[in-house]
């Protein structure tokens, strides 16, 4: 078989799902899943897609409108994975819904998307759960729909985000050749089934013949199971959030994993505390700074070694992807030319068309020479030789005696900080100065005490930045459903 054909973004001419299936044809034996542990359970390719068929055509018998969506809330597992291969092959759109989410928000979710029912996982057999109640008040969904994934919902109800099946071809095919992905690469999935980052490290890996290695949910936060995952299944590719990386490096067991070839961070920014021991863990790695949001796929992308991992404070964003544009927005809405500080717009080939459903959300997604950009709520620096930083969220700022603060670049500085291991910035109101600031710190040595952070932070930010109280946690700070630190459940200690 030669090579695929490519179109003008980089999608294959055949569909994501019929490479899988074509895969499952000509390289049966190859392992598709492999869910490691104790008795790790290999899945190959022809067990994949015949449970694909099996769950399709039970799908197809009970469904058979195919333009309303199904949800599915599972945790990862052969089924759950067989599920989704198989509304891709049959072109039917799937909302994946979160695990940690109630069954008020999920229905919700439902509701808003017209989904026919929520299916679940039990016994590697579907469950159906009810679905909205009335089919025609079901919102019309872009035509190429494929996945329907929702926004984190960290600053109100989620958003419901459409990816059309063509977007998510020219992502999976880029990810390919960007990583060398391909019969016997086998990479790491520890984001959920229902976050954006598996587009890379299950159907990246899937579509080019790879093998996925699936962290259970009950892993996630064990740095001895993790590290021991690790080293059992000797993963090529590694895709994380910064609380992955943290738990790998605080274990400090002397492990190291020379195979990984390619080391992706992304979700949020690393300090560098971590950063500076993933050369010791990963030798041979690649190590890539990652950008991106639901809403647009990655975006950018910065390579560096491990004198940038240990060096510098704030890794910069990095290049376009091909066919990414990027610029950064003024307040006044100005294209900023130059040096500065604004907000980040890009357009991606690979981004969603605008929230379903959200009227009042359509000024995120405006359409200029031709395309749909989007603004994505980070504010950057452009530096004076081009190179962008993110400062932080437009919705992370506060005002503090009439100065505007961005929460974000505070927890940047104290994250600097060779004793502090982590650290985050929350504002609760205050009579005098409207905000009054509160910084969570974990120190890493028994010297960090307030008054040294409070004198440290004095000779980094502006006086108005500088917390009014520094809480030092013994405990990890608590962690939010996308693994970032919940500055929901720290204003609770407050409280």
């Amino acid at each position: 078989m030669g090579p695929p054909v490519l179109d003008r973004w980089g999608a294959m001419s055949r569909s994501l799902a019929e490479d899988v299936l074509a895969r499952a044809k000509h390289s049966p034996d190859e392992p598709a899943l492999l869910f490691g542990g104790a008795g790790d359970r290999v899945v190959t390719y022809a067990e994949l897609v015949a449970t694909a068929n099996r769950i399709g055509a039970q799908l197809a018998d009970r469904y058979p409108d195919l333009r309303r969506p199904l949800a599915l809330q599972s945790a990862k597992s052969p089924a759950a994975i067989a599920t989704v291969l198989a509304c891709m092959h049959a072109g039917r759109p799937l909302l994946l819904a979160s695990t940690e989410i109630g069954r008020g928000l999920l229905a919700d979710l439902v509701e808003r998307s017209g989904c026919q029912a929520v299916l679940g996982i039990a016994d590697e057999g579907l469950t159906h759960g009810p679905g909205a109640a009335d089919p025609h008040a079901a919102p019309v969904l872009p035509p190429d729909t494929s996945l329907l994934l929702t926004t984190s919902g960290s600053t109100g109800t989620p958003k419901l985000v459409p990816l059309g099946a063509h977007g998510i071809d020219a992502f999976v095919s880029w990810a390919g050749s960007a990583f060398a992905l391909g019969t016997g690469t086998r990479v790491l999935n520890f984001a959920p089934l229902n976050f954006d980052l598996t587009l890379l490290d299950i159907w990246a890996t899937l579509r080019h013949g790879g093998c996925v290695i699936p962290v259970d949910h009950d892993r996630y936060v064990d740095p001895r199971r993790l590290l021991g995952l690790l080293a059992s299944t000797r993963p090529h590719v590694v895709q994380a959030v910064p609380m992955f990386f943290r738990l790998l490096t605080e274990a400090g067991d002397g492990s190291a994993f020379p195979e990984v070839r390619e080391l992706l961070l992304t979700g949020d920014h690393v300090p560098r505390s971590v950063r500076a021991g993933l050369s010791r863990l990963f030798p041979a790695a690649r190590m890539h700074n990652v950008y991106g949001c639901t809403e647009t796929n990655d975006s950018m992308i910065h390579t560096f070694g491990a004198a940038e991992a240990a060096d510098r404070d704030v890794l910069p964003l990095g290049s376009p992807l091909p066919g990414v544009l990027a610029e950064v927005l003024l307040a006044d809405g100005e294209v900023l030319r130059g040096a500065g500080t604004g907000e980040l717009v890009v357009s991606t080939p690979f981004q969603t068309s605008g929230y379903l459903g959200e009227t009042g959300a359509k000024d995120r997604f405006t359409v200029r020479g031709g395309r749909t950009w989007y603004r994505t709520g980070d504010v950057v620096t452009r530096s004076a030789v081009g190179e962008l930083a993110l400062v932080g969220r437009t919705d992370s700022q506060v005002k503090v005696r009439g100065v505007r603060i961005n929460l974000e670049e505070i927890e940047q500085v104290l994250q600097a900080h060779e004793g502090v291991t982590e650290a985050a910035v929350v504002a609760v109101p205050h009579p005098v100065s409207g905000r009054a600031l509160h910084a969570f710190v974990r120190p890493s040595d028994d010297a960090v005490t307030g008054l040294r952070l409070r004198s440290y932070c004095a000779a980094k930010v502006n006086r108005a930045a500088i917390p009014a109280a520094f809480h030092l946690m013994t405990d990890p700070l608590p962690i939010g459903p996308t693994g970032k630190v919940s500055r929901r459940l720290l204003l609770e200690k407050i409280e």
